[in-house]
């Protein structure tokens, strides 16, 4: 089924409604800019699969609808960017949702795990992933492109039910839940261009006021981004913030002079880049950000990470869990600096599987050890092996 018309969109929302569960996906691109342009949306249930059309339709307002009712489940893989772009196109989350790639990799699954390993798993079937680098904005599409895009919604409510059953009988459904809150949260997807900044590397070798700066050309960018519908990186680089905000110029000399910036940024841009420049040096100086500069503790905190990962590592293959939703390494290096409860790994099901363990390892109550070529965990009295 492709649909094109509103009165064929209306007629394909009648059938899968009744149905409770829909998968969904969709084709975008983005690389020219800010926000993803919506090509296709695949909509399936276990009677019917369907192409939407949005570049031939001017009105999504009756799929939109299936995808904030309360009562059909939104079956996704690795939806994350799926659900933003229905939140930044028409201000709806899809809710509720269950993610095949989270809990997959809850299930006994890798990390980051395909689609098509999923589906060849659980279902032994074959998905012939031919269209990656498609246009999905030219038009026609061949029937080749259609089956493709088909392909990645078919089996979602039988894969759906495979992983919802698997944890269910590990006693892991629960574990998923803060996940899929989190993926349905609209705070999720909301953009805070003062926060910008923290993604730029090198961070911890800006003083405070440099930082402010920095904040502030950050804002800047995202917001000239956002208006000019173009990636970030089209307005100005990491780098070249960076360096403007290391030597804070005060005129378009200055600015100029500094590499990256001269040859890219129009006049109105470099007045506004000083402008940040100017805010930044204003702030109060209470209000300037701080890196948290990590000391030298007791321990050594990476010697202490790098034993913990070991320890994960172990029990991830044992427990069947993709590692990195039992520990990541930033998670381990808080509870290394004693910072147990914003990493996370002292609350919920994480506190049970691994972080009481981890505790007891930092602490001396545990240790690791090679038996017969094999990684072993020995709890130890107390007192002993002391010294």
């Amino acid at each position: 089924m492709y649909v094109t018309d509103v009165g064929g969109l209306r007629e394909l929302v009648e059938r899968v409604r009744p149905a409770g569960i829909v998968g969904f996906d969709t084709e975008f691109l983005r690389e020219r800019t800010y926000y993803a342009r919506l090509c296709l949306v695949q909509v399936a249930t276990d009677d019917v699969t369907a192409i939407v059309d949005p570049l031939a339709l001017d009105d999504l307002a009756p799929l939109l609808e299936v995808l904030a009712d309360p009562d059909v489940l939104k079956v996704v893989h690795a939806g994350s960017q799926d659900v933003e772009i229905f939140y930044h196109q028409a201000g709806v989350v899809p809710a509720p949702l269950f993610d095949t790639q989270l809990a997959a990799t809850l299930a006994g699954f890798p990390s980051q795990v395909g689609y098509s390993n999923i589906v060849k798993e659980l279902l032994s079937a074959e998905l012939h992933k031919t269209e990656t680098f498609t246009d999905w904005s030219r038009r026609p599409l061949s029937a080749e492109q259609v089956a493709y895009a088909l392909d990645d919604v078919r089996y979602l409510p039988d894969v759906y039910r495979r992983l919802r059953e698997r944890l269910e009988r590990e006693g892991r459904l629960g574990w998923l839940e803060p996940q899929l809150k989190h993926l349905a949260d609209p705070a999720s997807y909301e953009v805070r261009p003062e926060e910008q900044y923290r993604r730029i590397k090198r961070l911890g070798a800006l003083k405070p006021r440099q930082l402010g700066v920095l904040l502030k050309l950050a804002a800047w960018r995202e917001r000239e981004a956002m208006r000019r519908d173009v990636p970030r990186r089209w307005v100005l680089g990491d780098d070249a913030l960076y360096e403007i905000a290391r030597r804070a110029p005060v005129d378009e000399r200055q600015l100029a002079s500094i590499r990256g910036v001269g040859d890219k940024a129009a006049r109105e841009a470099r007045r506004g880049l000083l402008d940040a420049v100017r805010q930044g040096l204003a702030m109060p100086e209470d209000e300037l950000p701080r890196v948290k500069r990590r000391g030298r503790p007791l321990r050594d905190v990476e010697g202490a990470v790098d034993l913990m990962a070991a320890l994960v590592r172990l029990r991830a293959r044992e427990r069947s869990v993709a590692l990195p939703q039992l520990a990541t390494r930033k998670e381990l290096e808080l509870l290394a600096q004693g910072e147990g409860e914003a990493s996370g790994l002292l609350a919920g099901w994480k506190r049970e599987m691994i972080g009481e363990e981890l505790v007891d390892l930092l602490e001396g109550r545990l240790r690791l050890a090679v038996r017969d070529g094999a990684l072993v965990v020995e709890r130890l009295e107390r007192g002993a092996d002391a010294g």
